[in-house]
């Protein structure tokens, strides 16, 4: 150390200072403001890429529970969907059963109406043929009754007979 304070020179010193000022000077002005402009843009570019992060994750979180709550909806709208086809179904299905009842009690009443019809119709036949069959056996038996002389003459006065009783 006592070589350097022996060789010390106030020009060297006195240029060296000088050279360091200048190179701080040049390296402010030029090294310097463009090092840091360049950190404080990456900084605030740093620092926007968080906010809109941090935006992102909230439009993210947002868009869930829209999803979630239009989820939720489309499963109510879903079951409100089933409920009403259900009903629609069940509604069918009774309408169609009374529908059916209503078709068979006509069917079973045109039914009765037309055996009704036929019963009086086959009565009213039976009688007519138990009527032409009366007439037939009684013109029979009047003709057998009539074809003697002396059958007739007692047969009038029988008549005859009961006519005056009556």
């Amino acid at each position: 150390m006592m070589n350097l304070l022996e060789d010390f020179s106030i020009g060297l010193f006195f240029w060296q200072t000088l050279l360091f000022v200048l190179l701080l000077l040049l390296l402010k002005k030029y090294a310097w403001k463009p090092m840091l402009n360049a950190v404080n843009d990456r900084e605030e570019g740093i620092k926007n890429a968080l906010d809109s992060a941090e935006k992102a994750k909230l439009e993210m979180e947002n868009l869930q529970a829209d999803n979630q709550k239009l989820l939720k909806e489309a499963r109510a709208e879903r079951e409100a969907m089933l409920k009403e086809a259900r009903e629609i179904k069940n509604k069918m299905i009774e309408d169609a059963k009374d529908q059916a009842k209503e078709e068979a009690g006509k069917l079973v009443a045109q039914a009765q109406a037309s055996i009704q019809t036929e019963k009086k119709a086959a009565i009213a036949e039976l009688k007519t043929q138990v009527a032409n069959l009366s007439i037939d056996i009684a013109e029979k038996v009047v003709r057998e009754e009539l074809s003697n002389k002396d059958k007739q003459i007692k047969l009038v006065e029988s008549m005859l007979g009961e006519a005056t009783l009556n």
